[in-house]
């Protein structure tokens, strides 16, 4: 799987491009707008990662010319998270964004469900019936958007009814395994169906309600843990 890693950084660009590495990724670090339009005239890339501020542009520059010549995933790299950043991106065709500092297995994790989505995730994952993420006693078929929670004394499958965004809360949670989200990181992640962002107190009743369709006792969480002061994670 080939990647396409725009950071002006050294720092940040060689750290990512080490870890890309070791995850099994080809990569190709460029550092400036000039460099990558020149590299995707003569090369073709499974993912696109693009950093926001550029000596000599724009990433967004850099998404508007892919998205022109080729529909390759992109992923904004961003150490502003503002909402027009946000917006911005999202217009330009973006498929995800992740606001610096970030850990490394975020970023990982939003990689893979990007490529997923767009039916470019590995051999395995593709061969894996209907794309089966297994989050604790829950079943989730990423192909079809459906939910099942298995009786763990029967092994018998029941369908959950979920909203789109209790499914995409849930997606979010699942593909951050292990990592702290705070409410603002997942506030930046989540709109409503007309395209309106999802204020605070939406949220708590977002998680709320999808605790209360998927926990075995909603008040004692076993999936969506909260961590005091700092937000919510799934270690399952």
């Amino acid at each position: 799987m080939k990647v396409f890693l725009l950071e002006d950084d050294d720092a940040i660009g060689m750290g990512l491009k080490y870890s890309l590495e070791k995850e099994g990724y080809e990569v190709t670090h460029v550092k400036t707008a000039k460099e990558a339009k020149e590299s995707f005239k003569t090369n073709e890339y499974d993912i696109s990662i693009l950093d926001i501020n550029l000596p000599d542009g724009s990433g967004y520059d850099i998404c508007k010319f892919l998205k022109e010549s080729e529909d390759i995933p992109v992923i904004f790299l961003t150490a502003a998270d503002a909402e027009v950043n946000v917006v911005m991106g999202l217009e330009l065709g973006a498929d995800d964004y992740i606001c610096k500092p970030f850990r490394v297995n975020e970023l990982m994790a939003r990689i893979k469900s990007v490529l997923r989505r767009v039916g470019k995730g590995d051999k395995k994952d593709n061969n894996e019936a209907s794309n089966i993420e297994k989050l604790g006693n829950l079943n989730i078929y990423t192909n079809e958007a459906k939910v099942t929670i298995v009786d763990e004394t029967s092994g018998r499958e029941e369908s959950i009814e979920l909203t789109a965004l209790e499914y995409r809360l849930l997606l979010t949670f699942c593909n951050n395994r292990g990592v702290v989200l705070t409410r603002n990181q997942l506030l930046s992640d989540m709109w409503d169906i007309s395209g309106d962002f999802v204020n605070d107190n939406t949220l708590t009743v977002y998680i709320k309600r999808l605790r209360d369709k998927i926990e075995k006792d909603p008040s004692d969480p076993k999936i969506i843990k909260t961590v005091r002061g700092m937000g919510y994670i799934v270690d399952k």
